[in-house]
């Protein structure tokens, strides 16, 4: 006569948390996932910690430096250069082999500044963390928007208010085609593009003149028709 085989009590409680375990791995997949496709989530708000403390306060709010001194292909490249150490160098020379600093020399002694130091004594590039990030697939020409009225606050939102700079839109496809498919309220004149606080109020030129009028003039002017076709973007 043949035993039949039972399986044990407890592995009713294991089927049960099995199925617990299996819907619950699914719902944290399925939240993963999410988080990972929405640029809304996992973009806007990003602000590394960089090597040294820059402030683009300071330096392009409280001391007016226009952001192509250092920026300074934006206006005829697709990137916008990040400048070399000898660029902060014109500021922020070390003292020489006697100990004396050059007469435009700024903060020679500051402790934050030591990696500047450095990186012009040993020619090594101060390893600075991108901010603001697309994927491969994604073309961006800065000097097409740039040249065409398109200021940086756009893009970059007001980095002169910024001690350390934050992404502070999705640049997701779809904040891209709006701006294509709409884009007076981001036009100016072309010599106001790097004035961040540059509004038509202030301007006696455009006096009694919304953003967005004043875009409209830009855009005739230069006869711009912003192209939404998938090949403009994705080559």
């Amino acid at each position: 006569m043949t035993r039949r085989f039972f399986f044990p009590r407890w592995t009713n409680r294991f089927v049960v948390v099995l199925l617990i375990g299996i819907l619950g791995f699914g719902a944290y997949a399925g939240a993963v996932t999410w988080f990972a496709i929405d640029p809304q989530l996992i973009n806007v708000g990003y602000s590394p910690r960089q090597p040294l403390p820059f402030s683009h306060e300071v330096h392009a709010g409280k001391l007016k430096m226009d952001c192509r001194y250092c920026h300074n292909t934006v206006e005829r490249a697709g990137h916008a250069a990040i400048p070399p150490t000898a660029t902060c160098g014109n500021c922020h020379s070390p003292k020489d082999e006697q100990g004396i600093a050059a007469k435009a020399a700024v903060l020679t002694d500051s402790p934050k500044l030591e990696l500047v130091r450095e990186s012009i004594e040993t020619g090594q590039s101060i390893p600075w963390i991108k901010v603001h990030n697309l994927p491969d697939f994604v073309y961006f020409n800065h000097s097409a928007h740039v040249t065409a009225g398109v200021s940086c606050v756009s893009c970059h939102g007001r980095v002169d208010q910024m001690a350390q700079v934050a992404q502070v839109e999705t640049l997701s496809m779809k904040w891209c085609l709006n701006c294509h498919r709409n884009p007076d309220p981001h036009l100016r004149p072309v010599d106001k593009v790097t004035q961040l606080d540059w509004t038509p109020a202030d301007d006696p030129e455009f006096e009694g003149m919304t953003a967005e009028e004043v875009g409209a003039l830009v855009r005739e002017e230069l006869d711009l028709s912003p192209d939404t076709s998938c090949s403009t973007c994705h080559r």
